[in-house]
């Protein structure tokens, strides 16, 4: 038959009386009173039939059978502290986690993230959103998805896509009362702007050769992206769509684009990270998964 173990609170009070020797220090190392521990270790002693310590003048001696005992009780614990330790590193290592944009997580990376879940059934994604820069000494976020020139200091930057800006709207705005066929049109119908991107109608209209006024005419401003789709898409107006931000809608028929006059963004997304841990194989398989799921801009539908 094999041998019973004894209680596992009292080979932790044993341990722990032991490397101190000292009662007192064992319970405010396992935070329990010491008469939690004289009581976890008297039952132990009944437990296995031997006694472990013997109290000298205040002071506290392993016996010759505690002494044996003790070093395969400590390896066990310390076994345990190992196992537990790669267990919670595994468990880490299978967690990523993403910082972007909301506009670009709603819009564009949320859509695609079941084509990585299912290549890559073993990491675990998790999507943080923020405008602001990423601290990666706190080791809370691997990668984050950028717009910009590519310049971060101290950073890997690895380019992902550009956006070209061209103006969109519902289908429904083509056929209305005040029909949208030719650029000038967009006189008669209200604007929509997003607050972080304020000058991408000045922008257009400029290329298209227009009047930059008809930007400030009245129409609708929103502080996130995907809301101003979300509007041009119910028809409130038009908006400027990005590249990445409108080609779900425009490839499903809930966004058209009314002119064949884009411009090209002077920036792009990148995909940034520590470059110690940018070739971590989970970061390196979603950075590679990311590349190869980047589409080119829609096509420009014939009017």
């Amino acid at each position: 038959m094999p041998t019973r173990l004894p209680s596992l609170n009292g080979l932790r009070a044993f341990e722990a009386a032991a490397r101190h020797l000292s009662f007192t220090l064992a319970a405010t190392e396992l935070n329990v009173t010491q008469t939690a521990i004289s009581h976890q270790i008297r039952r132990l002693e009944d437990e296995l039939g031997i006694k472990l310590f013997i109290r000298q003048n205040r002071a506290l001696a392993l016996t010759p059978k505690a002494k044996e005992y003790l070093p395969g009780i400590r390896a066990a614990f310390n076994d345990l502290r190992l196992a537990t330790d790669r267990v919670l590193r595994k468990q880490g290592d299978r967690v990523l986690t993403i910082s972007t944009l909301a506009s670009l997580a709603a819009k564009w990376l949320l859509p695609r993230l079941s084509g990585f879940q299912e290549a890559h059934p073993d990491i675990d994604v998790r999507i943080t959103t923020s405008t602001s820069l990423v601290d990666f000494r706190d080791g809370d976020v691997d990668a984050a998805i950028r717009y910009g020139r590519g310049e971060w200091p101290g950073l890997r930057a690895d380019w992902l896509m550009a956006d070209e800006l061209f103006p969109v709207c519902s289908p429904a705005l083509l056929k209305g009362p005040r029909p949208l066929k030719y650029p000038e049109d967009l006189a008669n119908h209200a604007l929509l702007h997003s607050s972080n991107n304020e000058d991408d109608w000045r922008l257009w209209l400029t290329a298209a050769g227009l009047p930059t006024d008809i930007s400030k005419q009245p129409g609708a401003t929103f502080d996130l992206i995907f809301m101003t789709v979300q509007a041009a898409i119910d028809g409130v107006g038009v908006a400027i769509g990005r590249t990445s931000y409108v080609q779900g809608d425009i490839a499903n028929g809930r966004l058209v684009v009314p002119f064949k006059i884009a411009l090209p963004a002077n920036a792009g997304f990148y995909v940034v990270s520590p470059p110690e841990t940018a070739d971590r194989p989970k970061l390196a398989a979603f950075r590679n998964w990311l590349m190869a799921s980047v589409q080119g801009p829609p096509q420009v539908p014939p009017i």
